[in-house]
C-alpha cells in the first residue's frame, strides 16, 4: 500500500468508528467511549502516515508528530505549515493534539456524559463531534498539501 493509501484508509477507519451506534443499554456509554477513543487513536495514526507522507522527499529518519511539529530544527514547508497551526488555539490541529495527549494520559480523552441533575453553562461539542471536524479539516489541508507536493 502506498503512503497515500495509508493515510486515506486510517482517516477513513477513524470516520467509521464515529458513526458506529452506541445503542442505548448499559453498555452505551463504555462502547461510545471506545469508538470515540479509537477514532481518536486511528487520527494520530492518520498524523504520522500524513507526516510521512509529505515529507518522504526529505528522507527523515522518524516520522512521529512529537519530533516533527514541536521540534523546529528542521525546515520543510509542510511542517513549518503544520507547526503555525498547531500554535493556533482555535486550529482543528491544535485540538486534536490536545486530544491525543489526553488520549495518553492518565484519564483519558472520552468523556462520560453528565447526568440530568448537572446544568451544563456552555454547550460543549462532544468528543465525537469534535473528532469528525478535525477529521474534515485535516482531510481538506492534506488534499491541499499533496496537490502541493505533486508540483514540486
Amino acid at each position: 500500500m502506498s503512503l497515500r493509501g495509508r493515510t486515506n484508509q486510517l482517516l477513513y477507519q477513524a470516520e467509521l468508528l464515529l458513526e458506529i451506534p452506541v445503542g442505548d443499554d448499559e453498555h452505551a456509554t463504555a462502547r461510545r467511549m471506545a469508538s470515540e477513543e479509537g477514532a481518536l487513536a486511528l487520527l494520530e495514526l492518520a498524523l504520522n502516515s500524513a507526516l510521512r507522507e509529505l515529507t518522504e522527499h526529505a528522507a527523515l529518519p522518524r516520522h512521529e508528530w512529537r519530533e516533527l511539529l514541536l521540534d523546529d530544527s528542521r525546515r520543510l514547508a509542510e511542517l513549518e505549515r503544520l507547526r503555525e497551526l498547531a500554535g493556533d488555539e482555535a486550529s482543528w490541529l491544535a485540538l486534536l493534539l490536545q486530544r491525543i495527549d489526553a488520549l495518553h494520559g492518565e484519564e483519558g480523552a472520552a468523556r462520560r456524559q453528565a447526568t440530568s441533575a448537572v446544568i451544563a453553562s456552555t454547550q460543549q461539542a462532544t468528543l465525537a463531534d469534535e473528532l469528525r471536524w478535525c477529521s474534515q479539516q485535516f482531510k481538506q489541508l492534506l488534499g491541499q498539501m499533496r496537490e502541493t507536493s505533486y508540483e514540486w
